[in-house]
């Protein structure tokens, strides 16, 4: 008779499977076990599963620390098993699966695994990188106020993308430590690419700001580009490296999203300085080309105002007769 174990952690994630064709299966720390668990606080023959001719049968074999089915106090000795029962042995669990035991629907490809896919190619991967570095260069050397060598802008450039880089590791790590495939090379891929598009949408976002009133509405809007950037780039890296739902891959990427940003929002208010009524001086030079509009002279600006004024002149005039 036919018959799977899985070992699995307390999150029911899948850490083993065995499957057997025998009428009994044993478990425990023992070697001479069927399987063979390494948790201290199961005896070396903890227990056995037999098949009777018609249902499979926990026999707990008087261990120590007892058999139970699943996260309950009841006594797992001398349960009829049911496709999908799960028993907690110590501090480790394992779950029965039987030959009939229905699968999930297989899924299908979806546009992000083409985009991933695309993304993941060695020149895309390069291009990415290099792209990255030389717009983090570039940024360092125009915002330094004294003269910098290409040295030094070269060594922080390649920095900034080191730093920049930890990210996805770090995802991959804990991927890996999580019983998943690291997928470094592909987490690397996707979080460059986004890097990037966050450099044109903080362009993007000087070009409204330079050319529309700091009231409008449209100026808040176009400030949520990088945080969906931010979000979207973050639920790719769990899609990548980890096996969950949708739902919870968007609350993770929601929450981390929320944190960055929201932690980053509020240390930037702490550091505001007192209001002054002395205004700020700006030695921001934009070149004109970013304008939507061409600016007019100062004559023709006079020229306006004048007229302005004597249009609200004229119309003050007739509301006193």
């Amino acid at each position: 008779m036919e018959i799977i174990i899985e070992e699995i952690g307390r999150n029911k994630k899948l850490l083993a499977r065995h499957k057997f064709l025998t009428n009994k299966v044993t478990l425990g720390r023992g070697y001479n076990n069927s399987v063979i668990l390494s948790d201290p606080h199961i005896c070396p023959e903890h227990l056995s599963i037999e098949f009777d001719g018609e249902n499979w049968l926990v026999k707990d074999n008087n261990s120590i620390n007892g058999s139970f089915l699943a996260e309950s106090k009841q006594n797992a000795d001398q349960h009829i098993i049911h496709s999908g029962d799960i028993i907690r042995l110590g501090k480790s669990f394992i779950r029965i699966i039987l030959p009939n035991h229905p699968v999930e629907s297989t899924v299908p490809f979806s546009f992000f695994e083409g985009l991933i896919d695309f993304l993941r190619k060695p020149l895309i991967i390069a291009f990415n990188i290099a792209f990255f570095t030389l717009i983090a260069g570039l940024m360092f050397y125009l915002n330094q106020p004294s003269d910098v060598n290409f040295t030094q802008v070269i060594v922080r450039a390649i920095g900034i993308t080191l730093m920049f880089a930890t990210w996805p590791v770090m995802i991959a790590l804990i991927s890996h430590f999580n019983k998943h495939e690291a997928r470094i090379v592909t987490q690397l891929a996707v979080s460059f690419a986004f890097f990037n598009l966050m450099w044109f949408s903080d362009v993007f976002e000087s070009i409204v700001a330079f050319n529309l009133s700091a009231n409008w509405s449209l100026d808040n809007l176009i400030a949520l580009v990088p945080i969906a950037l931010a979000f979207l780039m973050i639920w790719l890296n769990c899609y990548i490296g980890f096996h969950m739902s949708k739902r919870k891959r968007t609350i993770i990427a929601l929450s981390i999203t929320t944190v960055l940003f929201g932690g980053g929002y509020m240390i930037q208010l702490s550091k505001q300085p007192d209001f002054s009524v002395l205004p700020n001086y700006d030695a921001t030079i934009m070149n004109p080309v970013f304008k939507f509009a061409p600016s007019s002279s100062v004559d023709e600006f006079i020229e306006d105002t004048n007229r302005l004024f004597e249009k609200t002149a004229k119309e003050a005039q007739k509301n006193k007769e």
